[in-house]
């Protein structure tokens, strides 16, 4: 048989968290009966072991909520990948950059690819160049987590935010709260009035 043994008193800790002090089970028990409440054990170790009078159904539903709330404000950081030919003109080069630094901006790492083809798998160094010149162009945003590599046909890099994704959210969304307001503000009081036409 596995029966729990009964301890034959409790120290008791009340709904409010009010000590009541160590009182024999059974009228622990009789206690929670007469509130409709739950008596939970909290510390079995101690001597007597700690019971608490509380509404254990509202407790695992509290419990439930924090966490699925602790999740949703959980931010991960996402790896981005953006590809760079060798021979790419200034204008595509500008426009990758520019997603580049949206991506640090966001808080999410950015891992950065130069595709050799053909020949210009001889010219390993003008990938590091490039490669070296994007780093030192973003560095205000993130900082190189993985310097220059050759992975058969190309060259990767990974770039990480300065900023993680929590404090990036935060500031996207204090910003856009910032515009909202001033479109909605109203004209400052100091403004001269219009005249009014006769």
């Amino acid at each position: 048989m596995n029966e729990r043994i009964r301890v034959p008193e409790v120290r008791l800790v009340g709904a409010q968290g009010e000590q009541i002090g160590v009182v024999k089970i059974e009228d622990a028990l009789r206690m929670a009966q007469e509130q409709d409440l739950d008596l939970v054990e909290v510390a079995p170790t101690s001597k007597p072991p700690v019971a608490k009078l509380m509404d254990f159904g509202k407790f695992k539903y509290e419990a439930a909520q924090k966490v699925r709330e602790a999740r949703k404000n959980q931010v991960n950081t996402i790896l981005k990948t953006v590809r760079f030919g060798l021979k790419i003109d200034d204008h595509d080069y500008g426009t990758k950059r520019g997603q580049i630094t949206k991506f640090l901006k966001a808080g999410d790492k950015v891992k950065v690819i130069v595709v050799f083809r053909g020949r210009e798998q001889s010219r390993p160094e003008m990938g590091i160049k490039m490669l070296q010149k994007l780093a030192e162009e973003v560095a205000e945003l993130g900082a190189v987590e993985s310097s220059p590599s050759i992975d058969g046909r190309n060259m990767v890099m990974v770039i990480g935010p300065l900023k993680n994704k929590a404090d990036a959210k935060a500031e996207a969304k204090k910003a856009a709260d910032k515009a909202a307001k001033a479109a909605t503000s109203p004209a400052q009081p100091n403004e001269p009035a219009a005249p009014a036409a006769e």
